[in-house]
């Protein structure tokens, strides 16, 4: 069976707290929830009727347990989802301070089994044979992680729609210029890519959002997506086409999780055909959508809420 999509990267557990504006340490109650940015892009597109499938590893503990039967219940494929001896499955606390504040604080010591993916356990003829297939640049951080992802991407070899999420984040890294190589490498194989302004930085070189996409198409992709935060999305392809569309006005609650339901509706519009603005429009419109909620992969909205939010032209 051919996937629609199948992703590969991190998993965890995100403990989110349930009052707002409230300091960790001062935090009474959370909430449990499957995260991990490339399983919630598997979420969101599930969500969105697409077959889905993520390659990623866990502990061998409860928490691994709970993810399982969390990407279960989403509809999302977990064949590919390894326990780690030795190794337990990474949590994630958050401080949730609406509307732009969302500290972050990971949990993956010794080292994260997500980042134990082996490149000869890769079912690399599923990977090849998925209409979409999603790495992430946390999939680079270390090994052997980055070798599997850089092989996964070599053996599809652009077939399909190949979409490198550049996920820049600075904690797993040394710096920017660590990471540079490793992410020319992987756009090579790659047909879209997609970033915030820091991480098409870290890739190419370049912040100015039209210069990014430039350079990110000349670095081999077909279509550059860029997210520019308060100033929308800016898409160009390698066709000369271009889209900047801006977002939904939303009362925000916690923005974490947003980027993974663009990415969920991003696969969408690209395996329904759509042309580039009315992919973006609904791209941003389910991100605004999970940011006006607190949990990310349940939060993944469906197409008729998204279609709502883009008929109304805000969140309501």
């Amino acid at each position: 069976m051919a996937y629609d999509l199948i992703t590969m990267g991190r998993i965890g557990v995100d403990l989110y707290p349930l009052q707002t504006g409230v300091p960790l340490p001062q935090v009474t109650s959370f909430g449990k929830f499957l995260g991990g940015s490339a399983s919630n892009v598997a979420v969101a597109a599930a969500r969105l009727g697409r077959q889905t499938a993520v390659i990623t590893r866990t502990g061998d503990d409860p928490f691994g347990t709970y993810l399982h039967e969390a990407l279960k219940g989403f509809g999302v494929d977990d064949r590919w989802v390894t326990p780690v001896p030795g190794l337990p499955t990474p949590v994630t606390f958050c401080e949730v301070f609406p509307p732009d504040d969302f500290p972050l604080y990971f949990y993956r010591q010794p080292k994260a089994p997500d980042l134990e993916i082996d490149a000869h356990e890769l079912d690399l003829d599923a990977v090849r044979d998925a209409r979409v297939f999603w790495v992430t640049g946390t999939g680079l951080s270390e090994e052997p992680s980055r070798t599997a992802t850089l092989a996964a991407l070599a053996h599809r070899a652009k077939s399909g729609t190949t979409v490198f999420d550049l996920d820049w984040r600075p904690m797993f890294w040394t710096d920017p210029d660590a990471a540079r190589p490793f992410y020319t490498e992987a756009l090579r194989h790659t047909t879209v890519a997609v970033g915030n302004l820091d991480e098409v930085e870290v890739a190419t070189g370049v912040r100015e959002p039209h210069a990014a996409a430039r350079a990110l198409l000349d670095a081999g992709v077909e279509l550059a997506v860029v997210k520019q935060g308060p100033k929308g999305v800016l898409a160009v392809n390698s066709a000369g086409e271009s889209a900047e569309v801006p977002p939904l006005p939303v009362n925000v609650l916690n923005g974490l999780g947003a980027g993974d339901a663009f990415g969920g509706s991003l696969v969408h519009g690209l395996l329904a055909g759509w042309d580039l603005e009315k992919t973006m429009r609904h791209a941003n419109a389910a991100g605004a959508i999970v940011a006006s909620r607190l949990e990310c992969s349940s939060a993944m909205p469906t197409p008729a809420e998204i279609e709502a939010a883009v008929t109304a032209g805000a969140v309501q």
